[in-house]
């Protein structure tokens, strides 16, 4: 693609900060709508065509959609700015490692609980305020009993107090 618009610079700057601001939220296939609508509008040679594809790549990834990540991380490995291909040659080496398997001793399953019955009743929250609900007893401060409490001097707070005293004293004597 040559030249740019002024109209779809703005419009591809624009879908690239909705896609960053998607991608950063957990919503992954809202960014790479986003993001591939802003690399359509720009010169993918330019600097921000570079940008906007680094982010497309881990987009991609974020959505499973790894191939395509793949793929478009090794055309931007040849991107004419230094710092894109750097980014994609790192990139694509982590892409393209082995993925390891972890022993099913070493992982912790989440329950879903989802499927329990009557879930949905007891996981809604309700803001009505013209409906009262039972308030608790306020909890009261716990107390204690400085008699109980180790008040003595302790060596290290003066061995501390004298370390940073001299070495005060010695950064003030460099100054001079």
């Amino acid at each position: 693609m040559g030249i740019v618009s002024a109209e779809s610079l703005e419009i591809a700057k624009t879908r690239y900060q909705l896609g960053k601001a998607a991608f950063e939220n957990g919503q992954y296939r809202e960014a790479v709508e986003n993001l591939e609508k802003a690399i359509a509008l720009l010169n993918r040679n330019s600097r921000l065509g570079g940008e906007v594809g680094m982010w497309l790549v881990t987009a991609f990834e974020a959505a499973g959609r790894t191939e395509d990540a793949i793929a478009l991380c090794q055309q931007l490995q040849r991107h004419p700015h230094f710092e894109t291909s750097k980014q994609a040659r790192n990139l694509l080496y982590i892409l393209q490692a082995p993925k390891l398997v972890r022993p099913s001793e070493w992982m912790t399953e989440i329950p879903d609980l989802g499927a329990l019955p009557n879930n949905e009743a007891k996981t809604r929250v309700t803001l009505n305020p013209k409906k009262s609900t039972p308030r608790q007893k306020p909890v009261e401060p716990e107390y204690i009993d400085l008699s109980q409490v180790n008040t003595t001097d302790n060596r290290f707070i003066w061995l501390a107090l004298i370390a940073v005293g001299l070495t005060v004293s010695y950064l003030v004597w460099l100054s001079f």
